[in-house]
């Protein structure tokens, strides 16, 4: 009965921790997860008391949108009336401060220095030289037969009086506490290394080959350290503790948050509205060239631009372009996730040769094998200790030119860099199989399967006709020296780029046997004479690669004047966006080469909004890069499958990166990642400050802040604005609980923009409610 306790209550208290993602795939999520069934008051309320950690924007973010005239002074005294905060906001704003946390240590400090050595050493994924014994055995079993040899941290221990199993140690440190008790304990102790315990959650999840060869489980961890507690006499059931801030604070801070959101969420209002009239507007003439970006907010900027330099529309598709797929690279062989995290992969995608270049790949990747093996030398040599200080010595010329070359010539060490990327596309073809079952063969997919694939983009997008040229474009960034680089590829690829689903959509797309099918069965008639191509779209200089080497001469003409005009696009992007005339390309080139850049780009920084509708909504607006934006259009969609599938995916993955950002901004140190200045990469899938600490689960401070105390992201809730008939927002909500529950528990803000009421605004309120807006 007291192991089904124990256990029932590990579960319970497991809900508190989010997951902590790996470095080579740092997926953006909410880090309070877990609370997610809670009010967001409530939730980060609870957060705060578990974690020590600051929940809302500090008072000197609320001062400086305060004096921007971010946040209206208007909405900001009706806010406090309502409250019955009759001061002044200066007044308030001033008491914040005076209210200021101090941070103080877990009063499980040694504990924790003690858990982090061997959390580090045992989830190591081959960064030492030199493996932790045992490994193979699970962490308990490690943990067990090595403890006693550590005498520093925990006294001289026999073999013989630590409990053979995690539970047994559980059952004998836990029996003389109540069990009502237990939930309690487990949550302190789970969350007072919550970025560590975060990455066992994840791996413990994912089913990773590391945790497959190498298993660790949450009791496992909690045996050891409740152990480790007990024998430093540190406390196993947490102290009662006050309230960590008095409710007057807590309802002040709230009450800023609303304002300084509800003042951006009208300033968007007046924009659509303005615009709305446009969605009347006659359908222009077939557009020279279509391309469809990721929603993701950095290419609101260009698609701004690439539509201003001549007759192209562009769309916005969720960025792993419906193929839940994983991706084997073809320079490593490793075989990586490339669609959103919530959903299962069903399909495996590689590289295979095109039509007569089957030499040419041979020829690579001999020459690429070679250059895995120098790279495997180089890291032995100079991790090894009898060979590192020779190693080094000997090397140090070459790497003392790298080094300058990278300082004094980072634009053309990109160049030649970004030149070498690509060679792949160049004599290869993506090939998509069934997901590889264990002991199989790969297994193609059948043509319906293909057909769905493509369908389903055109349909969720309310794609209408089709120009000569349609690009799918992925996007991926570029920065060196950068831990933390996967968080500026690609969120809905699993922090992958988004290269490899774009390609492999355009073949689909392009198989004559597909269109065919779409033609007959679906009435969805694409011209001979339409092409579809792959690209890349690099965020950090905003340069547009077009994987066009199998493209027939008919098209090339189409295909020139488009790269004229996409390297025109890059030039008045990278001016907008770096503020600088002239040089502005290379200068984004410079940065993304700059082994010394704190901020090679700023990912995601201020994303505020999430649109669903029509480009014509926005086609006409400086939206800053802070909105999301997913083509659709209601009309289309008459059974409002194409929206309840935007809203159940997309809607949902922007959600975590919005919760991602405003979590690692309000409080950098517990939810972010630090300064970059004292990072220290462990394990190969983490990083930590300075020598060690808890592992960092979310963004460095130079991804959000100008300086050190100067925001650049804004930390606000997500505000959800799409044009469909509010019946039909109201339905889909209603099917789906887990939806409603975000929403009425306001971890997202909704709005709809009704276009069968003349595009009237309403405002979601509990329980499927609408208010309407009028500002």
């Amino acid at each position: 009965m007291m192991k089904q306790h124990i256990i029932n209550s590990i579960d319970e208290a497991s809900k508190v921790i989010g997951k902590t993602w790996p470095l080579y795939t740092f997926v953006a999520s909410n880090p309070l997860s877990g609370y997610e069934n809670s009010s967001f008051s409530e939730a980060v309320n609870s957060a705060e008391k578990n974690f020590n950690a600051n929940a809302f924007p500090s008072a000197a973010l609320y001062q400086q949108a305060f004096k921007k005239g971010d946040i209206d002074t208007t909405i900001l005294t009706g806010l406090l009336k309502e409250n019955k905060l009759t001061e002044s906001p200066e007044f308030y704003l001033n008491l914040l401060d005076s209210k200021k946390k101090t941070q103080v240590l877990n009063e499980n400090h040694a504990v924790d220095v003690v858990m982090v050595k061997w959390l580090s050493s045992f989830m190591d994924e081959g960064l030492a030289e030199w493996e932790m014994p045992y490994k193979t055995e699970g962490f308990y079993t490690a943990w067990r037969l090595l403890v006693v040899y550590d005498s520093e941290s925990t006294g001289k221990t026999a073999l013989k009086d630590i409990p053979k199993t995690s539970i047994a140690t559980l059952e004998e440190i836990l029996k003389d506490y109540k069990e009502s008790d237990y939930t309690a304990i487990f949550t302190h102790h789970l969350a007072a290394l919550p970025g560590w315990t975060g990455y066992l959650n994840h791996r413990t999840q994912s089913g990773s080959d590391w945790q497959k060869e190498y298993p660790i489980e949450a009791m496992d961890y909690l045996a050891a350290r409740l152990w480790t507690a007990k024998k430093l006499n540190s406390p196993i059931l947490p102290s009662k503790v006050a309230e960590n801030k008095d409710a007057l604070v807590f309802k002040i801070q709230y009450t800023f948050l609303k304002a300084w959101e509800q003042s951006w969420q009208n300033q968007l209002v007046k924009t659509l509205e303005n615009e709305s009239i446009a969605t009347t507007a006659v359908e222009n003439a077939v557009p020279d060239a279509q391309l469809v970006f990721c929603i993701d907010t950095r290419s609101e900027l260009i698609r701004r631009h690439i539509e201003s330099k001549g007759n192209y529309e562009t769309f916005g598709y969720a960025g792993f372009f419906g193929i839940t797929m994983d991706y084997e690279s073809l320079n490593d062989g490793i075989t990586r996730k490339s669609c959103p995290p919530i959903v299962n992969s069903a399909y495996k995608v590689s590289e295979i040769a095109q039509t007569n270049k089957e030499g040419n790949l041979k020829n690579y990747q001999n020459k690429n094998s070679i250059s895995i093996f120098k790279e495997y030398f180089r890291k032995r040599m100079k991790n090894m200790i009898p060979s590192a200080f020779g190693y080094v010595e000997g090397s140090g010329l070459f790497y003392g030119i790298s080094l300058v070359a990278k300082t004094l010539m980072p634009r053309k060490m990109y160049q030649l860099e970004d030149k070498k990327a690509s060679k792949v596309e160049g004599m290869c073809q993506p090939d998509i199989n069934k997901s590889i079952i264990e002991n199989s063969e790969d297994v193609g997919i059948p043509l319906t399967e293909k057909v769905a694939i493509v369908k389903s983009a055109f349909d969720l997008m309310g794609w209408k006709q089709f120009a000569p040229l349609v690009i799918f474009a992925g996007h991926g960034s570029h920065s060196a020296n950068n831990p933390f680089s996967s968080s500026l590829d690609c969120g809905a690829c699993a922090a992958s780029p988004g290269r490899h689903n774009a390609r492999m959509l355009a073949k689909l797309a392009n198989l004559p046997e597909v269109r065919q099918v779409l033609k007959e069965m679906h009435h969805i008639n694409i011209p001979e004479n339409t092409l579809f191509l792959g690209a890349e779209h690099n965020t950090t200089t905003d340069a547009i690669i077009l994987f066009d080497s199998e493209a027939s001469d008919i098209h090339q003409p189409l295909i020139h004047n488009l790269k004229v005009s996409l390297i025109q696009a890059q030039k008045t992007a990278t001016e907008d966006r770096l503020g600088n005339k002239g040089n502005s390309v290379s200068s984004a080139e410079k940065k993304a080469n700059n082994w010394g850049e704190t901020r090679p780009e700023w990912g995601l920084a201020k994303n505020a909004g999430f649109i669903v509708g029509p480009r014509n909504l926005t086609k006409n607006t400086n939206l800053d890069s802070r909105c999301f934006l997913h083509s659709y259009e209601w009309e289309l969609d008459t059974e409002g499958k194409a929206l309840e599938g935007i809203m159940q995916g997309p809607m949902t993955v922007t959600q975590w990166i919005n919760n991602h950002y405003y979590f690692s901004t309000v409080d950098n140190n517990v939810y972010g990642g630090g300064s970059k200045i004292t990072h220290n990469i462990t394990g190969k899938f983490g990083v930590v400050q300075g020598n060690g600490g808890d592992l960092k689960m979310g963004l460095p401070l130079q991804s959000l802040f100008g300086s050190d105390e100067v925001m650049y992201h804004q930390p606000l809730r997500l505000s959800v604005m799409i044009q469909a008939p509010l019946t039909r927002v109201s339905e889909i909500i209603a099917r789906n609980e887990g939806m409603k529950r975000l929403l009425d528990n306001e971890w997202i803000y909704l709005m709809v923009m009704d276009p069968t009421s003349k595009n009237e605004i309403f405002n979601y309120k509990k329980s499927i409610q609408w208010k309407s807006n009028s500002i």
